[in-house]
């Protein structure tokens, strides 16, 4: 307001005529314009209804400088802060016309075509540029704003894969100290119960006792130190690959696994050719896991292990007797771990009883990939 005054003040350098109305009118359409100004952002559509016929009046009384501006600025307030958004378009249609109109009514009242030529431009630069620029700037924030919401997206898609990376490590670690804990810990628990059980017991039965409570021990701990060096940044102090349980290994495994009145049995059909780590890993885990609750559920007789190499898979099958068994704790992990390891090879693994037998069956595909952050993590 205060500029305008000043340049109704110096008014050969402020309007485009030397009309001046009488009685200081003059002021009534710059008062109307920065009146309207107020609602510029609450209510830029009010503004501009109520800013245009004072521009109007303005231009009657002969174009100003000051008011000009503040009309073009009602515009641009209009196209980008109102509702809807096809706001803009609407008045970008609605200055087009009016600056055809001015130019076409220009020139032919002066019957001057370079006359109505420049008054066009002027109203194109009065009207349809501050609408063209909120346009663009409003489409500069849509954009910005679209980019922000993609990055949100991103980053909580990144939370939730570490999520579930940190879920999947928690489960494989969870399965690794079940198969290890499980089963050393239930033929130290049975052979150490049978040993205070039995009063009587001869000393060859408690060495024998005895011996399978060391040497489970023994091989607890060692898997123990080496799933401990596994979790070790880098594996410093870690331990070996080579240490890792192998199919190799399932005769000295079945060979610890037994009670009074239960044996093991292993039968491997033919050699099996060079296995994928987490193949041979998961096949031995898988044959643990069912001898360990052979041992805790099976009843009297004996355990019979099968492992062979067909169709480019590595078939596994355990049977064991019907019964209570040796009478110890059990929480269906097991099962869920033997499905989780099979599963995540894109291998079949099933179990229940099977003709008086209780059967675990498992296809382990010698070309399974890993999912991401499970069994490729070792």
């Amino acid at each position: 307001m205060a500029a305008g005054l000043v340049l109704l003040a110096a008014h050969g350098y402020s309007t485009w005529t030397d009309h001046w109305p009488p009685g200081g009118l003059r002021l009534l359409p710059l008062a109307g314009l920065c009146g309207a100004m107020l609602l510029r952002r609450t209510a830029p559509l009010t503004a501009l209804a109520v800013s245009t016929p004072f521009n109007f009046l303005d231009v009657a009384f002969g174009p100003s400088i000051a008011t000009a501006m503040i009309y073009g600025d009602a515009l641009y307030a209009a196209s980008l802060y109102g509702r809807p958004r096809r706001t803009a378009e609407w008045l970008l249609g609605a200055t087009l016309t009016g600056t055809v109109a001015v130019l076409a009514a220009a020139g032919a009242l002066a019957r001057d075509l370079a006359l109505g030529v420049v008054a066009g431009a002027l109203a194109a630069a009065v009207w349809v540029t501050p609408v063209l620029t909120a346009m663009l700037v409003r489409e500069h924030r849509s954009r910005a704003e679209a980019e922000r919401q993609r990055a949100r997206q991103v980053a909580r898609l990144a939370e939730m894969d570490r999520r579930a990376a940190v879920d999947a490590e928690r489960a494989r670690m969870a399965r690794e100290l079940h198969d290890v804990i499980a089963n050393h810990l239930s033929a130290v628990a049975l052979h150490s119960s049978a040993v205070l059980k039995v009063r009587d017991l001869d000393r060859e039965g408690l060495e024998r006792a005895m011996t399978v409570i060391r040497e489970n021990s023994v091989q607890g701990l060692a898997e123990m130190r080496r799933m401990i060096g596994l979790l070790r940044e880098g594996g410093a102090g870690g331990a070996d690959p080579a240490e890792a349980p192998r199919l190799a290994d399932l005769g000295r495994l079945v060979g610890r696994t037994g009670r009074p009145d239960l044996t093991a049995r292993l039968r491997a059909d033919g050699e099996l050719p060079e296995l994928p780590a987490p193949v041979e890993l998961a096949a031995y885990r898988i044959v643990q896991e069912s001898l360990t609750n052979a041992l805790k559920h099976a009843g009297p007789g004996c355990a019979e292990v099968s492992v062979r190499y067909a169709r480019g898979r590595v078939v596994i099958d355990v049977h064991s007797p019907l019964g209570d068994g040796a009478g110890l704790p059990g929480s269906g992990s097991g099962l869920i771990g033997m499905r989780e390891r099979a599963a995540i090879l894109g291998g079949e693994f099933s179990a229940g009883p099977d003709g008086g037998r209780w059967r675990v069956h498992a296809e382990l595909p010698l070309d399974g990939e890993p999912a991401r952050g499970e069994e490729g993590a070792r």
